[in-house]
C-alpha cells in the first residue's frame, strides 16, 4: 500500500491584492506552500505532485527548491478542486489500495504529525476516505461537515451552498483528505459542476463514496489552527502570529530563554542551541544558527548568520555574518555579507563591516567602516577609522596584521597593508604600506594662524570670546 500526495496550488489568490502568487507569500522563513511541503515530508510518500495554475512558472521555481522529486501539473483553467485532483491523478500510476492525500497549498500551519494521523486512520480501517475536520467557534467561510447517525460523514456543504441549518454546524472541513485511490477515481468520474460556482467540488466525492457503500471517516484536528487557510493579508498576519508562538514555545521547551515571546520572531529554518537568551524585539531569520549560551538582543536582527557560543549581539543588524565564540556585536552595529568576526572579537557602536575578517580578540569599538579588509589577531582599530576600499572603478583590499594599533580618525586608502605590531598616528591618511613595528604618520604639520578670527570674523561671538581670553591672559601676567 503506497502513499501519494497531491497538493493544490492553482488558486488566483485575488484577495491578497498582490502580484505575488498566494502560495508564495511567506511566513517566518518559508512560503505558504513551503510550509505545507515540509509537513508532507513526514508521510514518506512515493510521490508528491503539485497542481499549479496562476503564475505557474514562479510557483514551479519555489517547488523545485524542495527537491527534484516533486512533480507539477498545470490546471489551465480553474475548474474547481475535483478538476485539479483529476488532472493530477491522470499523471500518477498507483494501485487502487494506495492512499491519495490531498492538501491545499495555503494551510501553512498543518503539521506532519496531523497528516500522518489522518493517513494512518484511513490505512488502518476499511473506509473509502478520511477527512481532517475541526471544531471552530466561527465557521463562516468553511465547508460544513454533515455527519450521519453513526459519526461518519454524510456530506460536506460549502458555505455558499449551505442552508440555514447547515450553516449552524461548527465542525468544518479542512480541505485535507486521505482517499483510497480506487474510491477516489470512481468518485471523480461522478462529480458534476452543479453548484453555484459551476465548479467541480472535491467535497462532492464524500457523497459519491457514501453512495457506493463505503464509509467516510472524520479525523478531528487537536488544534484547529492547523486548518486555517490564508486568503488575505489579515489571515496571513494571524497565521504568522500563530506560527511565531508555536516556534517560540518549542524553543523554550528545548532550553532557550525568550524574554518577551510576542516581540520575538524566529524563522522555522533557524537553529538555536540550549541556554541561549533572546531579549525583546528580535528577528532571527533565514538559516541562522546560534550557539549555546549566546545572548541576542534587545532589538537585534539576524539573517543567515552563524553566531558562536557565548557571543553577544545587541541592537544590531547582521546579514550573512559569522560571529565567533565570545564575540561582541553592538549596540548599533551593521554586519553585512562576508563579515567574519573571530573568537572574542568586538564590533561596537556605529560600526559597519562588509566582506571583512576581524581576527580573534581584535576590536573595532566605535564609529568605523571596515570594508574588504583583513584584520589579524589582537589588533585595535581607533574610533572614526575608514577603510577606503573603492576607487570609483574597483574594490581593493586593506590588510592589517596582528597586534596593530590604528589611531583614531584614520583613513586607510586601499590597497594598503599595515604590518604586524605597527602603529598609525591619529588623524592619518595611510596611503602606503606600514612595515611591521613602524609608526605610520600620514598627516600635515599643524599651523596656528594667530589673530585670524579677529581679522576675518570681527564682532562675532568667537571674536569676543577670543578677546576675553586674551585680556584674561594679559591680566594674569
Amino acid at each position: 500500500m503506497g502513499r501519494v500526495v497531491i497538493l493544490l496550488a492553482a488558486g488566483e489568490g485575488t484577495r491578497m491584492r498582490s502580484d505575488i502568487p498566494k502560495v508564495l507569500h511567506t511566513i517566518l522563513g518559508r512560503t505558504l506552500i513551503g510550509h505545507v511541503l515540509t509537513a508532507t515530508e513526514s508521510l514518506a510518500a512515493q510521490e508528491r505532485i503539485v497542481v499549479v495554475g496562476a503564475k505557474s512558472e514562479e510557483v514551479k521555481v519555489e517547488i523545485a527548491s524542495y527537491g527534484n522529486s516533486i512533480r507539477t501539473v498545470l490546471q489551465e483553467h480553474r475548474g474547481g478542486t475535483a478538476h485539479a485532483v483529476r488532472i493530477a491523478l491522470e499523471n500518477i500510476d498507483v494501485q487502487d489500495d494506495s492512499i491519495i492525500v490531498v492538501v491545499a497549498g495555503d494551510v501553512p500551519l498543518i503539521t506532519g504529525e496531523t497528516l500522518t494521523g489522518l493517513v494512518e486512520a484511513c490505512e488502518n480501517s476499511k473506509v473509502g476516505a478520511a477527512v481532517l475536520t475541526a471544531d471552530v467557534d466561527d465557521p463562516f467561510g468553511y465547508g460544513r461537515i454533515i455527519r450521519d447517525g453513526h459519526n461518519g460523514i454524510l456530506k460536506i456543504v460549502e458555505e455558499r451552498d449551505a442552508n440555514e441549518d447547515e450553516r449552524e454546524v461548527h465542525e468544518v472541513n479542512s480541505s485535507v483528505y486521505a482517499f483510497r485511490a480506487g474510491e477516489l477515481r470512481k468518485a471523480l468520474a461522478g462529480i458534476k459542476p452543479n453548484n453555484s460556482q459551476s465548479e467541480e467540488y472535491l467535497t462532492d466525492a464524500v457523497e459519491i463514496i457514501r453512495a457506493g457503500g463505503k464509509l467516510v471517516m472524520p479525523v478531528v484536528a487537536e488544534d484547529y489552527f492547523e486548518i486555517l487557510g490564508v486568503n488575505d493579508r489579515i489571515q496571513l498576519a494571524e497565521a504568522t502570529a500563530i506560527m511565531r508562538d508555536r516556534i517560540n514555545i518549542e524553543l523554550m521547551r528545548n532550553g532557550v530563554s525568550i524574554i518577551d515571546p510576542p516581540t520575538t520572531f524566529i524563522d522555522a529554518t533557524v537553529t538555536i542551541e540550549a541556554d541561549v537568551t533572546i531579549k525583546p524585539g528580535c528577528q532571527i531569520e533565514g538559516k541562522s544558527s546560534i550557539g549555546r549560551g549566546a545572548l541576542i538582543g534587545p532589538d537585534a536582527r539576524l539573517f543567515n548568520c552563524v553566531v558562536g557560543a557565548d557571543a553577544v549581539v545587541m541592537k544590531s543588524e547582521c546579514d550573512g555574518a559569522i560571529i565567533g565564540r565570545h564575540a561582541h556585536v553592538g549596540p548599533y552595529s551593521f554586519l553585512r555579507p562576508g563579515a567574519h568576526l573571530g573568537d572574542g572579537a568586538k564590533v561596537g557602536s556605529f560600526v559597519e563591516v562588509k566582506n571583512s575578517t576581524i581576527g580573534d580578540g581584535s576590536k573595532v569599538p566605535h564609529l568605523s567602516y571596515i570594508g574588504d579588509a583583513t584584520i589579524g589577531i589582537g589588533s585595535n582599530i581607533g574610533a572614526g577609522t575608514i577603510t577606503a576600499n573603492y576607487d570609483g572603478v574597483a574594490k581593493h583590499q586593506t590588510i592589517i596584521g596582528d597586534h596593530v594599533r590604528i589611531g583614531s580618525d584614520n583613513i586607510l586608502i586601499a590597497p594598503v597593508e599595515v604590518g604586524d605590531g605597527a602603529y598609525t598616528a591619529a588623524g592619518s591618511a595611510i596611503t602606503e604600506n606600514v612595515p611591521p613595528g613602524a609608526m605610520g604618520v600620514g598627516r600635515g604639520q599643524q599651523r596656528n594662524i594667530l589673530g585670524w578670527v579677529n581679522r576675518k570674523r570681527a564682532g562675532s561671538d568667537s571674536a569676543k570670546a577670543a578677546d576675553r581670553a586674551s585680556n584674561e591672559e594679559k591680566g594674569a601676567k
